[in-house]
């Protein structure tokens, strides 16, 4: 799809919203963004929002209509964790057992239970956080994981290689599918592969995505200022 650059926020969001496939979920990624932008957003039928850090999307939290769904896409910092537990939906990118932990410890005081998405890291380049599928794997084996009764592992979250070399980015995809594929075989509460950002959700689709996170196509460039 070819979002028009003078597109507002509004007609964007209905763009999406039309073209994707009925099962793939569209996470608008507000981060940086101010609350009359997300609420633009909202007015045109969005209700799921990502955040890549914890205070700001608590600030929105508190702000904005409760019927949001917040998703926390970055990277987490222990410590962090609370501050989140008690409104947050999903944590894409639990990239440790020890962060999985204190998510079950956090949601256990909330008295709710936090659903979350194992980070496999696919891309090439050492900035990208994520574990090996095979440690996810012994996460998801692990009694540890087992006895948890406040967190619930619903599927993997992968970001590709910051390329413009579509093969590699496909091939980075299509592994991560796989491991999806493989895991839930023995896994059955394993349903959410989030892949894919503005650049290449199509190719994200493509091989099996069903959620998807786009900022900069809806929202514009982020201001880091």
């Amino acid at each position: 799809m070819n979002i028009n650059s003078m597109s507002n926020i509004s007609d964007t969001i209905k763009e999406y919203r039309e073209s994707l496939p009925k099962d793939v979920c569209l996470i608008a990624v507000s981060k940086t963004k101010p609350n009359e932008d997300i609420l633009e957003a909202y007015h045109a039928g969005q209700r799921i929002f990502g955040e890549n850090k914890i205070q700001e999307m608590t600030d929105k939290h508190e702000a904005l209509p409760k019927d949001i769904e917040w998703h926390m896409i970055g990277h987490v910092q222990t410590n962090k964790v609370k501050y989140m537990a008690p409104y947050v939906s999903l944590i894409h990118a639990v990239h440790k057992m020890k962060l999985l932990k204190e998510i079950e410890k956090r949601a256990k005081e909330e008295n709710r239970v936090i659903e979350c998405l194992l980070q496999i890291k696919i891309a090439e380049e050492d900035s990208k956080y994520g574990m090996e599928a095979d440690e996810a794997l012994k996460i998801l084996n692990s009694d540890a994981y087992q006895q948890m009764e406040n967190v619930k592992i619903v599927g993997l979250m992968g970001m590709a290689t910051l390329t413009e070399d579509k093969q590699k980015i496909t091939s980075e995809f299509a592994y991560l599918k796989e491991k999806m594929d493989e895991f839930s075989k023995d896994f059955p509460q394993l349903t959410t592969l989030s892949m894919g950002m503005s650049g290449d959700y199509q190719l994200a689709i493509d091989n099996g995505s069903n959620m998807v996170r786009i900022g900069s196509s809806i929202f514009g460039k982020r201001n880091y200022n």
